[in-house]
């Protein structure tokens, strides 16, 4: 991944600009995209759950205009479970009576839908409060906040992403594998390749960069890489376009797109990695390492501030009782709070790449994880190494003890009771969220729990 901006760029605010723009934009926005699609028939606007999932409604196209000011949502849109039923222990639903909020489009995010391009589009909102701030629930807006926090302190994050996931060909059966696919194999069986050029064909008419398509370790898994940018709002945008894009383009092949954590335990988990660099206000990357192999003073503090914090970060980052399934050992995947250069297996790896474009990559999240709160996770463990001093363990390489060893919660409820009261994340998160959170996932988990497996049944007891 090539981390290098054009000199000619402005960081600051362009990054945030979209966001501030007046709402009239929204309608030359609107005549623009119909004249590129006069047949356009209906439009899906859309907001995204604390699961990541989409909620909202279709509309005619004759009445899209009038979303210039704004519509309507339940909050309790926030407090939605895995299954779509709003989780009363939240306090947002019937209790409260369920009271609607005002939602405004977001610039930029009217795109055409896989499925019907010609006719059919998708349009995302952000929910405002009711003094007309931005809600405080809204895990796009937690992510919005953190930046301007960074912005107004002279640091720019730029990011990119990987994400992983599986195709299959039998719906019923997920255990089976019909097509063999193999690690870096260019070649893929037909139907899946064609699959792939058509995700690559449908991401350039929506805008979005991918610079690679990836064969992975297990059959039927690909990766999508998604081109850095210092725009990371629509970074996360383009991950949840990307993964509706997948499913309504491997629904029409017959096949079956999965991003769960740990859809088969014979099989690799799907992570969603994310790159990261950071410039300062004359854009130059602030991260270097030295012939050594160590990390310049600043990039130590970062990576001491994620590490600190990543043990309550799994809360977030593993969000359902799957996602734990992909912590196990041979995989890749992360078992402790650690780093090093080179190294697959350690949370934070330092990358091979020149001292233009040096970076971190963060490796502990799921493919099920919600990207706007992963990316907030991170960039508070950014904000956390920053502000606090800290000492950074010793790199994978260095570490020999067994006792030095920084392992992470493998279970939900662990990781859910580091969270909950956690200092950093009640500030830069909010009280309102961490509470709304745990008390959903803490629904969630307990609902899996209350339900009897056919393991058991087959137990004989």
């Amino acid at each position: 991944m090539n981390m290098s901006i054009p000199d000619s760029a402005k960081i600051f605010p362009t990054a945030l600009l979209l966001e501030n723009q007046d709402m009239n934009d929204f309608y030359k926005e609107t005549q623009q995209y119909l004249e590129n699609y006069p047949d356009t028939h209906f439009i899906d606007i859309c907001l995204h759950d604390l699961n990541g999932h989409i909620r909202g409604k279709r509309i005619e196209v004759n009445v899209l205009h009038q979303l210039q000011k704004g519509c309507y949502f339940p909050l309790s849109i926030y407090a939605m479970n895995l299954d779509g039923q709003v989780v009363e222990e939240s306090g947002l639903g019937k209790y409260i009576g369920e009271p609607d909020h005002l939602c405004m489009p977001i610039l930029g995010s009217l795109k055409p839908c896989a499925d019907q391009p010609n006719q059919h589009a998708q349009l995302f909102l952000t929910m405002k409060s009711d003094d007309g701030s931005d809600c405080v629930l809204e895990p796009r807006n937690i992510l919005k906040k953190i930046l301007s926090t960074l912005h107004q302190m002279y640091y720019f994050p730029v990011m990119a992403a990987e994400i992983e996931f599986y195709l299959s060909e039998n719906i019923e059966d997920r255990t089976h594998d019909p097509l063999h696919t193999q690690c870096f194999d260019v070649d893929t069986p037909h139907n899946f390749q064609k699959v792939i050029q058509q995700i690559v064909f449908e991401a350039k008419r929506q805008n979005i960069d991918l610079t690679g398509v990836v064969a992975e370790s297990a059959s039927g898994q690909f990766e999508l890489n998604i081109q850095h940018s210092d725009n990371i709002l629509k970074l996360c945008d383009d991950i949840m376009i990307i993964k509706r894009m997948i499913r309504q383009i491997t629904m029409q092949y017959g096949l079956k797109a999965s991003f769960m954590a740990k859809p088969s335990m014979a099989k690799a988990g799907s992570g969603m990695h994310f790159h990261m660099s950071i410039l300062n206000q004359w854009q130059d990357n602030i991260f270097k390492i030295d012939q050594f192999k160590n990390p310049n003073a600043i990039m130590q503090k970062i990576i001491a501030g994620l590490l600190d914090l990543m043990p309550a970060s799994i809360a977030v980052l593993a969000p359902n009782i799957n996602s734990f399934r992909r912590f196990q050992f041979g995989n890749h995947v992360p078992l402790e709070a650690n780093w090093g250069f080179n190294n697959r297996n350690v949370a934070v790896r330092i990358p091979c790449a020149d001292s233009e474009n040096q970076r971190l990559e963060y490796r502990v999240a799921g493919a099920d994880v919600n990207p706007y709160l992963c990316v907030a996770t991170i960039l508070t463990g950014v904000l956390h190494g920053l502000h606090t001093p800290l000492n950074l363990p010793k790199s994978i390489q260095q570490v020999k003890a067994i006792n030095s060893q920084h392992l992470l919660p493998t279970h939900q409820s662990e990781a859910l009771q580091l969270f909950e009261k956690h200092p950093v994340f009640k500030q830069y998160f909010g009280a309102d969220f961490m509470q709304l959170w745990c008390a959903c996932k803490k629904f969630e988990h307990q609902s899996v729990l209350n339900k009897i497996t056919d393991a058991e049944l087959e137990w004989g007891l």
